[in-house]
């Protein structure tokens, strides 16, 4: 069988202090390539991209969190990527799991793969998530699930997998370019069929981990109740060619 090929993603934003640590974590051997987009950064992200040796694209100016994985996934499918995980420089998520995110892809069990923090509340809260954020994260998926006829554990997890025939069904440019990008993604994954597979991951929560304040979590937490409704109204069309 051909190895089919494995590249990981970063949207990056000011993520200097905590790239190089999120890179070596990644077991060796796993993926092929690491492409970095860096979404207009003030510090010094690309010189440590350039120092661990990165794909490197440049934002002239800052296009949004949706924005910037719109480049990230347009040029790993451009690379002949086979499976493409998206790992966050922050290290909020564990890019030691990376080969169990990508190996149920490549072995063909599942088109999609989320790296769930939701695995107990104890677990979730003494990671450092906020109350707010938890309770807000259980009342989406609860919904989400119900709309949409799944049964996933969470749906707001920055850490996922794709194979790349499921990106290439997706009409992701014209998706959102702020948070509820990921959202989006996986509407349209659902809407066409894709089976989505889950690994239970810590939960990190830290200084220098990227994290929406409470104001733009509310924004976001309406804009999929509101996605949600165009869901269930247009059968998921919304959100495919």
């Amino acid at each position: 069988m051909k190895k089919q090929k494995v590249i990981a993603v970063m949207p990056a934003f000011n993520a200097a202090k905590t790239l190089r640590k999120t890179v070596l974590d990644i077991p060796k051997h796993v993926v092929d390539e690491i492409i970095l987009v860096d979404d207009g950064s003030s510090d010094k992200t690309i010189i440590e991209a350039k120092k661990l040796g990165l794909t490197i694209v440049e934002h002239p100016m800052n296009r949004g969190y949706g924005g910037n994985q719109k480049t990230c996934y347009t040029l790993a499918l451009s690379n002949k990527a086979d499976v493409v995980v998206m790992i966050h420089p922050d290290y909020q998520y564990d890019s030691s799991l990376t080969a169990e995110m990508v190996n149920p892809i490549i072995s063909g069990r599942f088109d999609v793969m989320l790296g769930s923090r939701i695995r107990t509340r104890t677990e979730a809260l003494s990671g450092g998530m906020p109350s707010y954020k938890y309770f807000g994260n259980r009342f989406l998926t609860l919904v989400e699930n119900l709309i949409l006829g799944q049964n996933l554990s969470e749906y707001h997890t920055g850490f996922r997998a794709f194979s790349a025939k499921c990106l290439k069904q997706l009409p992701f440019h014209r998706y959102s370019d702020d948070f509820v990008f990921d959202s989006q993604v996986l509407f349209g994954a659902i809407a066409e069929k894709a089976r989505i597979g889950e690994v239970a991951v810590p939960v990190r929560y830290f200084k220098e981990a990227s994290s929406i304040n409470f104001v733009r979590s509310c924004i976001y937490g309406l804009s999929i109740l509101r996605d949600l409704g165009l869901y269930a109204a247009t059968g998921g069309s919304a959100f495919t060619k």
